[in-house]
């Protein structure tokens, strides 16, 4: 069973994987025994045991942050050789939630790699709650956009990701590319990799970053590798010959 503590909106729970943080190349923290807290409602946050972080890593700011959950934080600079992270890392000491008191976590960004085990992890902590499965699927997919059909294929892969509708990804040969113009947007996913972004045209509409492809995916959704998808929150996506309803998402 696992040992879970909850306290008002946030759970905390012992996480089963090293992690480790490196900035410049050197060694920051190297924890076997992180807790995951989800401070925020999509992934967790690691917290590693103080005595798990270099010495000398953190220095002491002075500055504070405020949780209504979790109290205040001391924030601390991260310094490495010639390198500093102004406050990188934060401690809640005196937390109401007590398994976090003798805990520091670390903003993401503030270091250059993370790794669970050997692992390389991006954007974010990933969470042991979501799932992505690519299942390939004979129905006939057609992407419709102010009634101008830019896709259709009855060899779509799709994707089922935890939490978010259900995504068809599909060949580029059974897409209208001359109908999609690239962008410079990129947008990181921990669990699929670096997508890029097409508009797309339709009459004389342009709908701007509409379809994305993940060029080269990491290597739990290789099977997406190429192919185009579109947001089903802002087209007609007609599965089977039934115009599927659009789901209400953050993406819509």
């Amino acid at each position: 069973m696992t040992d879970t503590t909850t306290r008002g909106l946030v759970r905390v729970e012992p996480g089963l994987k090293r992690v480790r943080g490196y900035m410049d190349g050197h060694l920051v923290v190297d924890s076997k025994q992180v807790r995951l807290v989800w401070e925020k409602p999509y992934y967790p946050t690691w917290y590693f045991p103080v005595e798990d972080v270099a010495p000398g890593a953190l220095v002491a700011n002075g500055r504070t942050r405020r949780s209504p959950s979790r109290g205040d934080a001391d924030l601390f600079d991260v310094s490495v050789a010639e390198r500093t992270s102004v406050d990188g890392a934060y401690r809640h000491a005196s937390s109401p939630i007590e398994d976090l008191r003798g805990l520091v976590s670390f903003d993401f960004a503030a270091l250059d790699e993370w790794f669970e085990e050997d692992e390389e992890v991006f954007v974010h902590p990933r969470s042991p709650y979501t799932r992505v499965d690519i299942l390939p699927s004979s129905r006939h997919v057609q992407v419709v956009v102010d009634g101008v059909t830019i896709a259709d294929t009855t060899r779509a892969r799709l994707l089922f990701e935890t939490g978010l509708p259900v995504r068809y990804y599909v060949p580029k040969v059974d897409v209208h590319m001359e109908l999609l113009t690239p962008t410079d947007s990129v947008t990181h996913c921990p669990y699929k990799g670096s997508a890029r972004y097409w508009s797309v045209s339709a009459g004389d509409t342009v709908h701007q970053d509409l379809a994305w492809s993940y060029p080269t995916p990491l290597e739990e959704s290789q099977r997406i590798a190429g192919l185009v998808c579109f947001y089903n929150e802002r087209v007609d996506l007609v599965v089977d010959g039934e115009t599927q309803a659009r789901p209400a998402s953050r993406f819509a």
